[in-house]
């Protein structure tokens, strides 16, 4: 198991009621209420989450190891490279919380600052 996936998981769990589950054969997903909130895969090579549209295109503008994410992009959803050097995990945790946020019950989301 690699670094990435533990310091993923460990941030995805934190969130309230937030669960894991094995999807599609390989792929790793975190939900609230059975709402999936971020996708990875087993090595943690890159993380997949909501965003607005309108956040969806500054992410992607502003930064190289954002785009938009296949198959759900057109719904705000963005893909994040994790592997290399150089990696902001701050903006990472930021993305995640933000995702979990517009996935979640109000009630849950408020409870995310």
């Amino acid at each position: 198991m690699s670094a990435r996936l533990d310091r993923l998981r460990a941030l995805c769990l934190s969130l309230p009621e937030a669960t894991e589950q094995v999807t599609w054969g390989t792929d790793l997903t975190f939900r609230v209420r059975d709402k999936i909130f971020a996708i990875t895969g087993e090595d943690a090579g890159g993380v997949s989450v909501k965003a607005t549209k309108e956040d969806q295109a500054a992410l992607v503008a502003s930064d190289p190891r954002v785009t938009v994410a296949a198959y759900v992009g057109r719904f705000g959803w963005v893909s994040v490279d994790l592997s290399g050097k150089g990696l902001d995990w701050t903006m990472v945790e930021e993305l995640v919380r933000d995702s979990y946020r517009l996935i979640a019950p109000k009630k849950l989301a408020a409870l995310v600052p």
